[in-house]
């Protein structure tokens, strides 16, 4: 049985102009076309286009927020159900309790979520569960903690790098399309 909820990860610095968001936008739909409930940090950018694209798909979007950021920062408008965490540590365990995780680029907090679900699942402290990159830029990335960083291949083996949104709901599920590189 595949992932039933699944947090992505993403940039808030994104505009509806950029194509950051708009990839984002088609990651949601997608993700609710296959049935999944989706967490995101619940602000804007690439987490309120996943959320735009999921309500507006049928889906749920629940978007996990930070009370001490409320006087700064607003849910985005389109999450189904908004969690309000009480610190950042709150928060990140609400968004490390899914399924599968998804990683669109971003900046040092999207790094920050991706590292800790990575370390989560390579302790044992959860269960292995899928963890996708999207993009090019991850697959860098990898490739720079692969070269600068003591990680062996078996912890690597736990990042899967998708190339593009539309090889996503793939991974997630174990189906390989012809042609992606999965595997690290």
């Amino acid at each position: 049985m595949p992932p039933r909820r699944v947090t992505v990860f993403g940039s808030s610095r994104v505009v509806a102009s950029d194509l950051e968001y708009q990839e984002a936008a088609r990651l949601g739909r997608l993700l609710a076309e296959a049935g999944y409930i989706v967490y995101t940090g619940g602000y804007a950018g690439a987490m309120e286009a996943v959320s735009r694209s999921v309500v507006e798909s049928g889906g749920v979007a629940i978007g996990v927020t930070m009370r001490p950021w409320a006087k700064r920062l607003q849910a985005n408008r389109w999450i189904t159900r908004e969690v309000v965490a009480s610190d950042m540590f709150a928060r990140l365990r609400w968004l490390t309790e899914s399924d599968a995780y998804v990683a669109l680029p971003g900046g040092a907090g999207t790094l920050s979520e991706v590292a800790l679900a990575w370390n989560l699942i390579q302790t044992g402290s959860i269960d292995p569960r899928p963890l996708v990159l999207v993009g090019p830029r991850w697959r860098a990335l990898v490739d720079c903690f692969q070269r600068a960083l003591s990680i062996e291949a078996r912890d690597l083996a736990l990042l899967t790098v998708a190339e593009s949104v539309e090889d996503v709901v793939a991974q997630l599920t174990g189906i390989r399309r012809t042609g992606v590189s999965p595997a690290l």
